[in-house]
C-alpha cells in the first residue's frame, strides 16, 4: 500500500487493554504518519460506535484500509461494519484474549504488526451471525456462557485472566447440566445434557484448542458438543482438551456446517466473543469471506504454554 492510494481509517477502542498494548497502537500510528500516510483516528464510545465508523469507511471510497486496535468484542464490530465492502481490516491487538488476532498470527508486538503491514498478505475471514448478531471467532452455550455472564456483571473497566478466576471456580460448582439440542445444517446431531461450542477459529481461551478443525476462511463453522452430566465428567473432558484429544472422543461430538440451531427448555446463558449473547433459541449462519483481514504471512495462533507465559508476564 502506498500514500497516495487513500487514507487510513484508525479505529480505537481507549478503554481496551493493558498499556503496552494501547501503547503499540499509538506507536504503529506515528510509524504510518511518518512514512507519509493519512490517518484519520476515532476513539469508539461505544462498540455500536465501532461498527458504524467502520460502516462509514467501507463505503467511502477514498478509504484504503481500516486498522482497529481494541479487544475481541472491538475487533468483531469494526469486522461486521466491514463486511462485503472488500477493504483491508489490520488489528493491532489490544485485549484480554484477542481471540481472533491470535488466531491470524499476531504476537502483539509492534514489529509483526508494521511487517503484517509492509507485507500486505490478505486472507478471507468467515463471519458467524447468531440470531442475527456477528461474531467473528466462538459463541458458547451452557458453562462457558455461564462464566461469561458472571464476569460481565462484575465488570468495572479492562478484565484479566484473573477476574475469570473465581467465576469459573463458582460455575464449576454450582452448574445444574442441563438438557439441550443441536441440530447441523438441518439434522438433529445432538439432545441431552451437554456443553456446546459453535465458532470459525481454532483455539479458545488460553489457546485451549476446542475447535481443533476450524478455519476461518473455509465458508464453514465448526460444531463441538461435549456429553457431560457431571462435574467428574467435566473434568475429564478438561483435561482431554489440554491434551488435544477431545475431537475424536466418543463422548465428543465434532461436526461442520453453515446453519446451526440450539435451543433447550431451560434457561441456558449463552456468549459471543466473550460477550454475553443472546437468549435460546439461537440460530446461527455462516457469512463466508465477508472481510478482508491483512495477517502475518506464515504465521502460528499461540498454544496453551505461550498464552500462559503472556498472562503472567
Amino acid at each position: 500500500m502506498k500514500p497516495d492510494d487513500g487514507y487510513i481509517a484508525y479505529i480505537v477502542n481507549p478503554k481496551s487493554g493493558a498499556s503496552s498494548n494501547k501503547l503499540a497502537g499509538r506507536r504503529f500510528e506515528r510509524y504510518l504518519v511518518q512514512r507519509g500516510f493519512e490517518v484519520r483516528a476515532n476513539l469508539t464510545a461505544s462498540l455500536d460506535d465501532a461498527c458504524e465508523l467502520a460502516s462509514d469507511a467501507a463505503v467511502d471510497y477514498d478509504c484504503a484500509m481500516v486498522v482497529v486496535v481494541g479487544g475481541d468484542g472491538t475487533v468483531r464490530e469494526v469486522a461486521h461494519g466491514l463486511e462485503g465492502s472488500g477493504k483491508p481490516l489490520l488489528i493491532v491487538p489490544c485485549g484480554t484474549e484477542n481471540l481472533l488476532a491470535n488466531e491470524l498470527g499476531f504476537d502483539e508486538k509492534l514489529r509483526t504488526i508494521i511487517r503484517t503491514f509492509e507485507a500486505g498478505y490478505i486472507r478471507t475471514l468467515d463471519l458467524g451471525t447468531a440470531n442475527g448478531k456477528c461474531f467473528t471467532s466462538i459463541a458458547g452455550f451452557g458453562f462457558d456462557g455461564q462464566v461469561v455472564k458472571s464476569v460481565s456483571e462484575q465488570r468495572k473497566g479492562h478484565i484479566d485472566y484473573f477476574d475469570y478466576f473465581w467465576p469459573i471456580w463458582r460455575t464449576f460448582w454450582n452448574y445444574k447440566f442441563d438438557a439441550i439440542k443441536v441440530e447441523v445444517d438441518g439434522e438433529e446431531i445432538f439432545q441431552g445434557r451437554g456443553l456446546v461450542f459453535v465458532g470459525n477459529i481454532s483455539r479458545y481461551a488460553v489457546g485451549l484448542q476446542i475447535l481443533h478443525y476450524a478455519d476461518f476462511g473455509d465458508g464453514l463453522l465448526d460444531v463441538c458438543i461435549y456429553k457431560c452430566a457431571s462435574h467428574l465428567h467435566l473434568v475429564k473432558h478438561s483435561v482431554m482438551t489440554i491434551l488435544k484429544q477431545h475431537a475424536d472422543s466418543s463422548d465428543v461430538i465434532y461436526r461442520q456446517g453453515k446453519n446451526i440451531l440450539v435451543n433447550s427448555d431451560a434457561a441456558i446463558e449463552t456468549e459471543i466473543d466473550g460477550d454475553p449473547g443472546p437468549a435460546l433459541p439461537v440460530e446461527i449462519k455462516v457469512i463466508p469471506q465477508a472481510v478482508n483481514c491483512l495477517v502475518p504471512e506464515g504465521a502460528k495462533p499461540a498454544g496453551i504454554r505461550t498464552k500462559i507465559i503472556r498472562a503472567i508476564g
